[in-house]
């Protein structure tokens, strides 16, 4: 027999409560739960009257090889003493992917963080600063926390526009993408990016629930942003990784890059971006506009990389 849904919390009204990982945990294996079919996995669909989507409860526990109770108790948002183990069947039975495994560990098990009187500020060590500088011609940056971007150079400047302009608060991947409408100008992919953001912004939540500005800033899109409310909704996960965007600048028309995403090994919540294009294409040669036309191409001229840590 079908369970009923659960009842649907508004993201800004759970991030007004901070991110309880119980109630995480509950969604995040409810949607994923909510994706498969039958079919999908090998087993036979009984009748075609679903009332709500995707596997059951029941069929989800029997391809885990758990108990129907036990499963329910997990996906109720009660991992307390659930094995890695148990976790791996379940991982398997859903077909997550690393990520999401990643993930519903975090959910699940969660690490116990002493609570301070204010988060740490993220800073970017000067060797940093100093290597982005040093990339010529290619864009680059530095993301922290909830895609706090930390630090970076002329040319990601001239590439997505003069950070150093905005309040630090405001230097955030998040609020640039839902709040700017420049930014759904530049990426010709916008609804791809905002979704890559949204699915960041989850994995950060896994891993630090307790983060107050992580909260407050899915609270503020929730409110401001019907996008995000609906891409919060789906609790997707997904790491930096790699691969390409195309964007479509105000000075250079179009252009396709590649992006490559490097975890630093001392502090693996900030990553080094870089943008590149083919050699010789028409997207190099855009770049090479850029980088010729300096000051001009980033209305306030360089020494960006040297703003201060947020």
């Amino acid at each position: 027999m079908d369970e009923q849904p659960e009842s649907v919390r508004t993201p800004a009204a759970q991030a007004g409560r901070g991110l309880d990982p119980r109630a995480e945990l509950s969604e995040f294996l409810r949607t994923r739960r909510a994706r498969l079919k039958p079919e999908d996995v090998g087993l036979p669909e009984y009748g075609r009257h679903r009332r709500v989507p995707g596997l059951r409860r029941e069929e989800l526990a029997q391809l885990a090889g758990v108990s129907v109770a036990y499963y329910t108790r997990l996906e109720q948002g009660n991992g307390r003493n659930v094995s890695a183990e148990v976790l791996d069947s379940i991982a398997r039975a859903l077909r997550l992917t690393d990520a999401e495994h990643a993930h519903l560990t975090h959910l699940a098990k969660p690490k116990q963080h002493k609570r301070k009187p204010a988060a740490r500020a993220q800073q970017v060590r000067p060797a940093l600063r100093q290597l982005l500088d040093c990339l010529d011609g290619v864009p680059a940056y530095v993301t922290g926390r909830r895609s706090d971007i930390l630090a970076w150079n002329r040319m990601a400047a001239a590439l997505f526009g003069d950070w150093a302009e905005l309040p630090a608060q405001e230097r955030n991947w998040a609020r640039l993408v839902f709040l700017r409408p420049e930014y759904r100008e530049l990426f010709v992919e916008w609804d791809r990016k905002a979704s890559d953001i949204v699915s960041y912004l989850r994995m950060d939540a896994g891993c630090r629930p307790d983060d107050p500005r992580l909260s407050a800033l899915v609270g503020e899109l929730s409110v401001k942003s019907e996008e995000f409310r609906r891409l919060w909704a789906m609790h997707d996960v997904k790491e930096k990784s790699y691969g390409v965007k195309r964007l479509r600048h105000p000075l250079v028309g179009e252009l396709t890059l590649s992006f490559e995403s490097f975890r630093l090994a001392d502090d693996a919540e900030q990553a080094l971006i870089t943008y590149h294009a083919e050699p010789g294409s028409p997207s190099a040669e855009a770049l090479r506009l850029l980088a010729s036309w300096g000051a001009d191409a980033t209305r306030s001229g360089a020494g960006a990389s040297s703003a201060p840590s947020v």
